[in-house]
């Protein structure tokens, strides 16, 4: 009797570390240091049902910044030391055109996760994922239409672009992990869930590239991984 209960707890110990031990978080910000490069100015003055959307100019999104030299948009994910998760989210994640731009501008997702995009406008749009290591594809979406679903099989960061308006430029972040975060206004992410192991966080960002760290989660507790970018010059 002794034995079969000893076999079980070591059994329920290979299973379930993670539940046994507490699982911990990766938080932090991303800075910049420098001078980012000014922003252009959109003129949407050739798509009027899209300009008048705005109160205010709009502006490129490649580099989006925030209070004490914060940055936006940049995806945090853990490159090592997860398995990669064979089976994807049966939710989809939406990527929406509206007033002539992308919501969000970088929009990440798994291997073999839906992504259903959206027309809210009165226009139509060529969506067209530059896509090298996945299926490059280019669909018209009229308004009024439903929405498209595509998805990708390979990890790869895929430019996005309209081929009818020519400013409207993002990004999908295809990973292999669920583990991931993009930063929010004040710079700030968290990656949750963690179970007790070794991990390598890469930080990416669309102008200024990537950075890695490397952690070490023993428990339930929250590690604290700074990136700082160096600004590109004018």
């Amino acid at each position: 009797m002794r034995k079969r209960q000893l076999f079980a707890v070591l059994f329920v110990i290979m299973v379930s570390p993670a539940w046994l031990f507490g699982a911990g978080t990766v938080s932090g910000k991303v800075t910049y240091t420098g001078t980012p490069a000014k922003q252009k100015p959109i003129d949407m003055s050739k798509e009027p049902s899209c300009a008048k959307q705005y109160t205010t100019p709009v502006t490129t999104e490649t580099i989006v910044t925030g209070p004490n030299n914060t940055l936006q948009n940049v995806v945090v994910y853990v490159s090592a030391g997860a398995p990669d998760e064979s089976t994807a989210p049966t939710q989809a994640v939406t990527f929406t055109q509206k007033g002539c731009r992308y919501l969000p501008h970088v929009l990440a997702m798994q291997t073999g996760q839906q992504v259903k995009v959206l027309n809210e406008d009165q226009t139509s749009h060529n969506i067209h994922p530059l896509a090298k290591v996945n299926r490059e594809w280019n669909k018209s979406q009229p308004p009024g239409t439903p929405p498209l679903s595509e998805k990708f099989d390979k990890e790869e960061f895929i430019p996005v672009k309209c081929n009818v308006h020519p400013w409207m430029r993002g990004y999908f972040a295809v990973l292999k992990t669920s583990y991931y975060a993009i930063s929010g206004d004040n710079g700030s992410f968290s990656l949750p869930s963690l179970p007790p192991g070794k991990y390598t966080i890469t930080a990416w960002q669309e102008d200024y590239g990537t950075q890695t760290q490397d952690v070490t989660i023993t428990g339930s507790e929250t590690k604290t991984v700074d990136f700082t970018f160096k600004a590109k010059p004018y």
